[in-house]
């Protein structure tokens, strides 16, 4: 592969206009092994909240559903309080890193089960959810609808995962967006609703940021036998956290991007250390596709 002519080199980092390659030697074997291996061997899995979307909007961080039903106030009056009780409970054991991961788990599970046994209490609708996608800021990044488009007509199989607490937001937004294509399967959090709309149950699995990985895909069938003979991913992702999204399946290949939507230097640091591809300062995917694209023949 050619570097852009433009591309500078910083410490043992390649820096082009929006991404940063720290170690491109071995990015350059990754895209080879896929591209060598075909369509046939690969799968995507996807984050979409600051992910597919873009982080900020007009120097802010993009505001969450959950925290557009909170402020919208769609809910009965006392969710917003109950709902901070339940963070100021959890969110400590969430970042506690004397914890592992597996002491986390239920104790993430806990929490959100009893935030959605909230949310159905205090009213939750379709309609709300449907009312604050209109309202919201959220928006694809650019030219995501090129490289999603492309893994369609190449029958690359698409798994959005996302531990949102609204996860019904996300098939309504690409419905919207009319890129809801076939080949994708939206895995997260849903409700059973009534007949008049209401929500009444969460539906099983229960996703939360701990969980986000491909061991939760066995428990749905209809997903997994999508992907199980693919061993090649591409693996898109927003978190540090989010970097073992591959965990519990036998890869070949993994080629992990990660976006990196705020400037910090310790932040970059560690991005460098955990991705073969960062996108910086809240880019599009016009560079991004440059290598992807080749790798969906």
């Amino acid at each position: 592969m050619e570097w852009e002519k433009d591309a500078t080199f910083y410490s043992d980092f390649l820096i082009l206009m929006s991404l940063l390659i720290p170690n491109p030697s071995h990015l350059q074997k990754i895209l080879e092994r896929i591209r060598f291996d075909g369509d046939d061997n690969l799968h995507i899995l996807a984050d979409f909240d600051r992910t597919l979307t873009y982080g900020s909007q007009n120097g802010m961080k993009t505001t969450t559903i959950v925290s557009l039903l909170r402020d919208g106030k769609h809910l009965r009056e006392d969710y917003a309080k109950r709902a901070h009780q339940l963070y100021d409970i959890y969110n400590p054991i969430e970042i506690d890193s004397s914890l592992s991961i597996e002491e986390k788990k239920p104790l993430m599970t806990e929490w959100w089960n009893k935030h959605f046994e909230l949310m159905i209490e205090c009213g939750l609708k379709m309609s709300d959810i449907e009312d604050v996608l209109v309202k919201s800021h959220l928006q694809f990044r650019t030219w995501v609808r090129i490289f999603l488009q492309r893994c369609y007509e190449t029958h690359v199989p698409v798994i959005i995962i996302s531990a949102s607490a609204c996860g019904e937001a996300i098939p309504i937004f690409f419905q919207k967006h009319e890129m809801d294509f076939s080949n994708i399967s939206y895995v997260c959090n849903q409700f059973e609703w009534r007949s008049d709309g209401t929500a009444c149950a969460v539906r099983e699995p229960i996703i939360h940021v701990f969980n986000k990985d491909e061991t939760i895909l066995e428990t749905l069938p209809e997903v997994f036998d999508k992907i199980h003979n693919r061993k090649n991913i591409i693996l898109l992702w927003d978190s540090l956290w989010d970097i073992g999204m591959s965990t519990g399946f036998d890869y070949t290949n993994l080629l992990k991007i990660g976006f990196l939507n705020i400037s910090d230097t310790i932040m970059r640091e560690q991005f460098a250390k955990n991705f073969d591809i960062i996108v910086e300062w809240d880019n599009d995917f016009s560079e991004l596709n440059t290598y992807l694209q080749p790798l969906l023949h």
